[in-house]
């Protein structure tokens, strides 16, 4: 008897991330549209970047601390990385007291994908 794969938790990114923003339409204007990719590749073009945006898809809520212990990187560096992401609007994330807080940009997550598809 086959068994099932383990349930991956339902993404609850309200606990701890501010509110998501609308999402973006695909430009229309293939200028346009290229320099939005190119802007978004440019902040997925390290591998740590690519590695945190991964680990922030599949966590409900994170905190940047928790980053630095996944990835084998110096906790200023990570913070580094955070903040391209956050540039380019890939990431959110919000400072509560000692903890800061990052969660992906779903919206940016589906105009980045969108733009790949229309290659």
């Amino acid at each position: 008897m086959r068994q099932r794969a383990p349930r991956a938790p339902t993404p609850n990114p309200e606990l701890c991330c501010p509110p998501a923003a609308p999402p973006v339409a695909l430009p229309a204007d293939d200028g346009e549209a290229d320099r939005a990719l190119a802007r978004l590749a440019k902040a997925l073009g390290h591998p740590a970047r690519v590695s945190i945006v991964r680990t922030l898809l599949r966590r409900d809520t994170c905190v940047a601390g928790e980053l630095g212990d996944a990835l084998p990187l110096a906790q200023s560096t990570v913070s580094q990385h955070l903040k391209q992401l956050k540039e380019a609007g890939l990431i959110r994330g919000e400072v509560s007291g000692p903890r800061v807080c990052y969660c992906v940009e779903p919206g940016a997550v589906a105009l980045l994908k969108a733009l790949v598809g229309a290659l």
